[in-house]
């Protein structure tokens, strides 16, 4: 492999970008840089054939670039956080295959998965997530993790990450040693975490140790700090002591290690993009990304290569990296299969198992008809991670229409004027079923929850994104889990609504 520093300092970044098609400033920067991997987003998704051709777009200007193929990253994780378009199959969330009670569920959604990716050229997935969600406030992971019990995590994780293996595809698990205990979503801030490495080893880092058995290729470090662990006061992307030390020499990790994106809050507010990628290559990690902003890709493509002349990197460990790099992308298949995409069998299994996730918590069950009232807020923004847009239909108005009743759309955090307005609405029905997304975090659907309890009504409250909105809900409402917001999910809950069973078990303890 003979390189230059700024070649193999290329093979070392992914950088994203907004648009359906390469701008000429972003085909500069991978020119003049030498990129060797590029994320995408929905905002880069138009179609599957679109996406295609950009994934052979960016494919065929990288290979003339750097003579190596382009890892082409994406994360499709299912459920909440889902990048492929609608004539692709996306499945269902972690937490709602963990609902399921069925391993062999988390399997076969990676082999929907492999196959949409590899009909659509993507050939890097960024998941599963492995973050055990043991602090229901969470506002970042929730339904994206499988639950808040270690060893569900770990064996739902392994069975997500065994059909990767020969693939051609490689996935990675994340968010390394645990984003499931955070309070605070690292889009926006820095999160903090007091655990010692001996508490870590009780719960967040068994499914990561079970994944790394497993062989799992590629693990994502997170963007949180340990205090009791890296006394730099550094966030784990940036600490030699939990890239090195802990994920590369205790656990034996061999395989590649990203980061989280650069840009977001925790590192761009606290020690700067640029600097906090120059901060990452130091600290051990394989892959460094950047997944938007044109200025912060080129001042971190410049501050690398000016870290390596002034000799603050370790070109030894670097030329040893990007050598682990070449050979994963060795394993990569090489053309795409449009044959393999949104196959009808694959739209069905993902539909059955949003079915089966759907979970009864408590209350005793009703029929739904034209004199049920719906209400609840649209799908939204709960965290950085989900997509700009929500569902196409919000749950009110898709349960209005397949029962031909009312409904009313109302705001994710309604006031006192809004809960007086939907108990008026809900005056002349004779059933109320209420849909909440995230209610634990924006409570003022909480409190209509119970306005709309104290009338007495036949009532159902259906959590369509983390289950926690039921367990503050008075014992007589039939409670009922999704775990997502997608047209699946709403499609299974309408089934239960008119009498079928749910027979999901929620994953978490409420």
């Amino acid at each position: 492999m003979e390189m230059t520093v700024k070649e193999m300092l290329g093979q070392k970044l992914v950088f994203g970008f907004h648009g359906t098609t390469l701008s000429p400033e972003f085909r500069k920067l991978i020119r003049e840089y030498k990129i060797g991997n590029v994320i995408l987003f929905l905002r880069n998704v138009e179609s599957a054939g679109q996406l295609r051709a950009l994934c052979d777009e960016i494919q065929t200007l990288i290979r003339s670039e750097t003579g190596y193929p382009a890892f082409i990253i994406i994360d499709q994780e299912g459920g909440m956080v889902t990048r492929l378009p609608k004539d692709a199959v996306n499945v269902p969330g972690a937490m709602a295959l963990a609902a399921t009670g069925s391993p062999d569920n988390a399997r076969m959604a990676s082999e929907i998965t492999i196959r949409q990716l590899r009909g659509v050229g993507a050939n890097f997935n960024m998941a599963p997530v492995l973050d055990v969600n043991s602090n229901p406030a969470n506002p970042v992971i929730g339904v994206r993790s499988f639950g808040d019990q270690a060893e569900m995590a770990a064996d739902f994780g392994c069975a997500a990450i065994a059909p990767y293996h020969d693939s051609g595809v490689l996935c990675c698990a994340k968010h390394f040693p645990g984003h499931g205990d955070t309070a605070v979503d690292s889009h926006l801030g820095l999160p903090r975490v007091d655990k010692t490495e001996e508490e870590l080893e009780q719960l967040e880092l068994i499914p990561f140790r079970r994944a790394i058995e497993a062989g799992v290729p590629a693990i994502m470090m997170s963007h949180v700090l340990f205090p009791n662990i890296e006394d730099k006061q550094l966030p784990c992307t940036m600490s030699r002591r939990m890239v090195t030390g802990l994920l590369k020499q205790k656990l034996g990790f061999r395989g590649l290690i990203l980061t989280d994106c650069m840009e977001m809050g925790a590192v761009r507010d606290h020690f700067g993009t640029p600097e906090g990628v120059v901060a990452s290559i130091q600290a051990g990690v394989d892959l460094a990304e950047i997944s938007s902003t044109f200025e912060l890709e080129l001042g971190a493509a410049r501050a690398v290569n000016e870290a390596a002349e002034r000799g603050e990197l370790d070109l030894a460990e670097i030329r040893e990296s990007v050598e682990k790099i070449l050979r994963y992308k060795a394993t990569l298949f090489s053309t795409p299969d449009a044959t393999v995409c949104n196959l009808d069998a694959d739209r069905a299994a993902a539909e059955t198992m949003a079915r089966q996730a759907v979970s009864q918590v408590g209350g005793e069950p009703f029929t739904a008809d034209k004199n049920t009232f719906f209400c609840g807020c649209a799908d939204y923004r709960a965290s950085g991670a989900g997509n700009e847009e929500g569902a196409a239909a919000a749950f009110p108005e898709y349960m209005a229409r397949a029962f031909g009743a009312k409904g009313l759309v109302t705001p994710k955090n309604p006031d006192a004027d809004d809960i007086q307005q939907t108990l008026r609405q809900a005056e002349h029905c004779g059933k109320i079923v209420l849909g909440t997304c995230n209610g634990h975090l924006f409570r003022g659907q909480l409190a209509l929850a119970r306005a709309l309890a104290d009338t007495g009504k036949p009532m159902a409250v259906a959590a369509l994104r983390n289950p926690y909105d039921l367990s503050e809900l008075p014992d007589r409402i039939w409670r009922l889990a999704s775990y997502d917001y997608g047209e699946p999910a709403l499609h299974a809950l309408a089934d239960v609504l008119r009498g079928g069973r749910a027979e999901g078990v929620c994953p978490v303890k409420l």
